[in-house]
């Protein structure tokens, strides 16, 4: 926790700015982690419910799966904004 001042006070600011380095690409690298893991859920999510809605109605099987890959595509789009946000943190 007093690292970073412990280095300050030796005069040695490499240290201290590799240690805050580190943490920033590992919490871009986690971020662009989390995005990606709820977009495959919500994909998921889209589909399974998409595939139950065309069980109930078949008859409406056409606007619905037009609906679903919309809806997947809105997802993929901001996932891969989050994803290029959390590699531009992590460099």
């Amino acid at each position: 926790m007093f690292a970073p001042a412990a280095f300050a006070a030796e005069g040695d600011a490499g240290a201290a700015a590799a240690s805050s380095s580190g943490l920033g690409k590992m919490g871009g690298a986690i971020g662009a982690g989390l995005a990606v893991i709820g977009c495959g859920l919500g994909i998921g999510r889209v589909g399974g419910s998409a595939t139950e809605a065309m069980a109930r109605q078949p008859e409406a099987a056409g606007q619905i799966n037009t609906a679903m890959i919309v809806t997947a595509a809105m997802i993929e789009g901001a996932t891969l904004f989050a994803v290029v946000v959390g590699l531009l943190a992590a460099l």
